[in-house]
């Protein structure tokens, strides 16, 4: 029931304004349910030859978990500018602020037929290359090779690579993404490499270059 209220919203929206979001798709739910959400919403547009990211967070609540709605065509040097100055103002919140409330990227599940999640609140971004790390993890637009530590693996190979790899404490991990990727892509990326979170006790960061 939860799922059918949050489908039919996002349709009455979309209908209203005469937009849509087109949702990235995986094959599997990381999580299913969210209760007490605020949609927010990424629109492709585009102006003239420029793609523009377009944001309406008009129904957002400081206080409620956020979802955020992101067009999977829209590349990633337009999403987290936007995404970072939304963290940004509920971080800065004070006198509404809701500790347990958390923000989630939301995200089709193929295989399931249901709308799914992807939590994301204490990831911190930068729009640049980090200039240390014990662990760092490249992914480039439309490839199948990551680096680690600027050793070229296979995707499907790297989680392996990575476990086989002598550590005396437990390293640091930054991920970096192409700022060309896009929405979709990242998304996939994300969750196939979900098992990488353990390795963040602290602050997880995220680099977009």
């Amino acid at each position: 029931m939860k799922y059918f209220t949050l489908i039919i919203a996002f349709l009455l929206f979309s209908c209203a304004t005469k937009e849509d979001v087109l949702l990235p798709k995986s094959n599997t739910s990381i999580v299913k349910d969210v209760q007490d959400l605020s949609p927010i919403y990424i629109f492709f547009k585009i102006e003239g030859k420029d793609t523009i990211a377009d944001v309406n967070r008009k129904n957002s609540i400081i206080s409620t978990n956020w979802i955020f709605n992101i067009d999977k065509r829209l590349p990633l040097k337009l999403v987290i500018p936007e995404v970072m100055k939304l963290q940004e103002k509920k971080r800065a919140e004070k006198a509404h602020k809701n500790e347990k409330a958390e923000n989630y990227y939301s995200y089709a599940d193929s295989v399931g037929k249901n709308l799914a999640f992807l939590p994301f609140t204490k990831v911190y971004y930068a729009m640049e290359k980090p200039t240390n790390g014990d662990l760092v993890i490249t992914f480039k637009k439309g490839s199948n090779i990551v680096l680690v530590n600027n050793e070229e693996t296979k995707k499907e190979e790297t989680l392996e690579h990575i476990g086989r790899i002598a550590f005396f404490v437990k390293p640091k991990v930054y991920l970096l993404f192409d700022k060309n990727m896009s929405y979709q892509e990242y998304i996939e990326n994300k969750i196939e490499f979900r098992k990488l979170d353990s390795y963040n006790d602290e602050i997880p960061k995220e680099f977009i270059f």
